[in-house]
């Protein structure tokens, strides 16, 4: 199956699987690619090419990716990869 282009109702529907599914890991991006280590709650806004637009603790917040994604698999294997390359510690507990 091809890959969806990163539209906006493709980042939408990013946006509610990790806020459903994988809160934890939305607060690790906040806390560690943001660099807001105190962050109580973050949620993901949006997922676009040259970043990702968190809400955290009520603020936007805007963490830069490392190349400018491609396409949905592209999105799906970069946040996978970010939250890999975080310290054992500052990972994600789901």
């Amino acid at each position: 199956m091809a890959a969806d282009p990163l539209t906006a109702a493709v980042s939408d529907r990013i946006c509610k699987h990790m806020n459903d599914d994988h809160t934890a890991a939305v607060l690790a991006y906040a806390r560690h690619y943001g660099g807001i280590t105190a962050a109580r709650q973050a949620r993901m806004l949006a997922v676009g090419p040259e970043s990702m637009r968190l809400e955290v603790d009520g603020s936007p917040i805007d963490v830069p990716f490392d190349h400018a994604l491609q396409d949905s698999d592209d999105a799906h294997r970069t946040l996978v990869a970010m939250l890999r390359a975080l310290p054992q510690e500052a990972g994600p507990a789901s």
